[in-house]
């Protein structure tokens, strides 16, 4: 049964006409239903009270963010935003396009009150805050990233839809389908606060699992590389380190494979000694746990060694290929271009000095 699927269109107004005309435009094409403040009666009716009745009618929710902050409502914060956390209180999918050089929008197009400006700001990071966006720098470009946008989050995320009256078979049809739709915001909202899991939902959802999970401090064992040493300038020292920090500096390039010295190497390097120390003398103690935890998140793969020719006493005159090497994957890579779009790479490995 062919389906429509209705798009809220959310923005400012005045400086977004034409960007709102591309973008409605684009989303008819696309068979598409656009709904926003072009539609909205100019009635005594509470003006958010009518807004959010067609979001609820709403399937996807689209935001185009540019220069301006908007119009402040009696709580505090632009229209704009409060339709965006309206919509994600009831669970619908957003498409948020940015302008990715807020500050070469002319001044025509742009807030002149600082504190209007830091609020934008503010709302620009919320929404760029554990999701992908879209950035634009001109109304013509906004068409193509629509077209190529839409189409893959309603392959990605299903929504209910619209059909036509005629193409259902009774009016107890549609009143169960309506009802559905109800039912399937109510089971999405739930469902949006349960903690996802690893080995199931989208990359998004699963890299944001794994980054919670990283983001603690380790505790780790150094100690001197040479055997019987009487260099105790570490006695009683306890380090820890951010595994969140510290797995987007441990793949290495040409081979990939995984090396632990080289890991301890890294952590070596943000370990604060005296002058007088040389740290090439010490190293961090191996933990089999911490490639257990790489191959669980998918961030090490294991490549076999095939086998090769034994002895007379080997069974077929053939040695086993149980043994194997650890290379990184290509998911530990997609995982760093995940925290660099999401502003979440940090800038070194966080070492502390524990009592």
């Amino acid at each position: 049964m062919e389906k429509r699927y209705q798009v809220f269109v959310s923005s400012t107004y005045a400086d977004l006409k034409d960007e709102r005309h591309r973008v409605i435009q684009t989303l008819m094409e696309l068979d598409c239903i656009p709904a926003g403040m072009e539609l909205f009666p100019a009635t005594d009716e509470d003006q958010f009270e009518f807004i959010k009745r067609i979001i609820d009618d709403c399937d996807y929710y689209l935001l185009i963010i540019g220069g301006r902050y908007g119009s402040v409502t009696e709580t505090g914060i632009s229209y704009t935003e409060q339709e965006y956390e309206y919509a994600l209180d009831r669970g619908l999918k957003v498409i948020a396009l940015l302008h990715g050089q807020p500050n070469q929008i002319c001044f025509e197009k742009s807030e002149s009150d600082p504190g209007l400006r830091a609020r934008l700001q503010s709302f620009r990071e919320k929404v760029a805050t554990g999701r992908l966006v879209k950035f634009w720098n001109s109304s013509k470009e906004l068409p193509g990233i629509v077209a190529l946008s839409m189409p893959k989050t309603i392959k990605m995320f299903p929504a209910i839809g619209w059909v036509r009256a005629d193409k259902v078979s009774s009016e107890e049809l549609l009143s169960e389908i309506n009802e559905l739709r109800k039912q399937n915001a109510e089971l999405s909202k739930a469902l949006s606060d349960i903690e996802p899991s690893i080995f199931t939902g989208s990359e998004e959802k699963d890299f944001m699992y794994i980054h919670s999970r990283l983001n603690r401090l380790h505790d780790i064992e150094i100690k001197s590389n040479y055997e019987n040493s009487v260099d105790d300038v570490l006695s009683g020292k306890k380090y820890s380190v951010n595994l969140a920090s510290l797995i987007p500096f441990i793949s290495a390039s040409g081979s990939h494979e995984y090396d632990w010295f080289s890991i301890s190497d890294i952590i070596m390097g943000e370990v604060i000694f005296d002058e007088n120390i040389k740290k090439d003398k010490f190293s961090v103690i191996h933990k089999n746990n911490f490639s257990d935890e790489l191959l669980m998140y998918g961030f090490l793969a294991k490549i076999y060694i095939p086998p090769v020719s034994g002895g007379k006493n080997s069974i077929l005159g053939m040695m086993r290929g149980d043994t194997f090497r650890l290379i990184y994957s290509e998911k530990l890579e997609r995982y760093k271009y995940w925290l660099n779009v999401n502003g979440k790479m940090p800038e070194h490995v966080e070492v502390i000095e524990s009592s």
